[in-house]
């Protein structure tokens, strides 16, 4: 096999750096919402607000990406995140829980342009090389799942007030990924126009194969949300583990969201697309069972590295899926909507994991999300009984 472009391993380096954004977020979001908001129920409120904005952003971004190539359209987002870092930095001088909750919404919005680089990734190599080039890109989080988190210690050293110096080294970064932007290939890929706009999407939408890409994907990344946006809050406003174990337990889990992508391409063409899915649910249920066995620090460990492991399969799996779902007319449209109904169910996952949090408990919020994983596994079963998939070579 081909060794992969060096727009690819570029595209992999910005995305470590832009993806430290929600890393970061992840570990402060929570835990600044429960200081700042006037209710605990609203502690995930600016969280979940940025994921929010990732769903609202995923649409019209594409299309601009669409019209004017992907390249300008990620410069501007670094430099305008970086605006978004500065001013969520003043919300926390003026303890202002609304400014704090726009600021990420504005940081999600730039987001949903930022999940776009996967796709920038595989256009960038031929059709048998677009699993690998998927999950190198998705390797960036690796140094995210611990440049992130690290921001928030360091400025806490570099300043008094407690995470305001993450969000202006957050803002530093930024510039240094909009700078990046400039240097990698504009794959803007072009449309013949005989091709018109492709096939309508209300053909493409009932194909099996995108049916399963987008369940796999919705599932998968909106589960995680859920869980994960309600793990800090409990661990550390509502069990009183300390931010240093809370924010081990946040790295360690995302570390597990990416660290598979090492071999899960490979993974997936050895032993076909279906079935890693299927191990993604299955790391699914094993976190569920993780949570419910205890309050320990190493039950939230394993819960969430678990949690970390079976998002990776799940959205590589699904990622490679939907490019199998549309032609070269229909990518922007296909594209779009999918991450359209992937960012706006996380979103749904995000509002809700502190209301469900107070409401049910932490017992009762892994109980529900064993349900969610079930609707899965049907969806999996019926596309998997139509022979849908190879199993030796991935998407047949």
């Amino acid at each position: 096999m081909r060794a992969m472009p060096a727009n690819v391993w570029l595209l992999t380096l910005i995305q470590a750096l832009v993806m430290c954004v929600g890393t970061m977020m992840v570990l402060s979001g929570g835990v600044l919402g429960a200081q700042l908001a006037p209710d605990p129920k609203w502690a995930t409120l600016p969280l979940a607000m940025m994921i929010v904005g990732v769903a609202t952003g995923v649409l019209p971004l594409t299309r601009l990406m669409q019209h004017f190539g992907r390249k300008p359209v990620f410069s501007a987002l670094a430099l305008s995140s970086c605006v978004a870092c500065i001013f969520a930095a003043w919300s926390i001088t003026q303890q202002n829980f609304s400014a704090f909750t726009l600021s990420g919404f504005m940081l999600g919005i730039s987001t949903a342009g930022f999940q776009q680089i996967r796709f920038a990734a595989m256009e960038s190599v031929s059709p048998e090389l677009m699993p690998k080039a998927a999950s190198t890109v998705l390797l960036g989080g690796l140094l995210a799942a611990f440049i992130g988190p690290e921001l928030v210690m360091l400025g806490n050293r570099l300043v008094t007030t407690e995470f305001i110096g993450g969000f202006y080294l957050m803002a530093g970064i930024l510039v240094l990924a909009c700078l990046l932007f400039t240097a990698t290939n504009n794959t803007h890929v072009a449309i013949n126009k005989q091709d018109g706009t492709g096939r309508p999407l209300r053909i493409i939408i009932k194909q099996p194969v995108f049916i399963l890409a987008v369940s796999a994907s919705v599932v998968g990344y909106a589960l995680m949300s859920f869980i994960m946006t309600a793990t800090p809050v409990h661990m550390h406003v509502i069990e009183h583990h300390s931010l240093q174990h809370t924010k081990w337990v946040i790295q360690s889990h995302i570390f597990a969201m990416f660290f598979p992508s090492l071999f899960s391409g490979w993974l997936m063409t050895k032993i076909g697309v279906n079935r890693v899915i299927m191990l993604g649910i299955a790391a699914y249920i094993l976190t569920i069972v993780a949570g419910l066995s205890g309050g320990h620090l190493l039950n939230y460990w394993v819960a969430l590295v678990l949690l970390g492991i079976g998002w990776n399969f799940l959205f590589v799996g699904g990622t490679v899926l939907l490019a199998k779902s549309y032609l070269t007319a229909e990518k922007f449209k296909v594209q779009g909507l999918n991450e359209f109904m992937v960012f706006g169910c996380q979103a749904l996952a995000s509002l809700s994991a502190g209301l469900l949090l107070n409401l049910l408990g932490w017992q009762g919020l892994l109980v529900f999300s064993l349900a969610i994983v079930a609707l899965l596994v049907v969806v999996v079963g019926i596309q998997g009984s139509k022979g849908l998939f190879s199993l030796k070579r991935g998407v047949s």
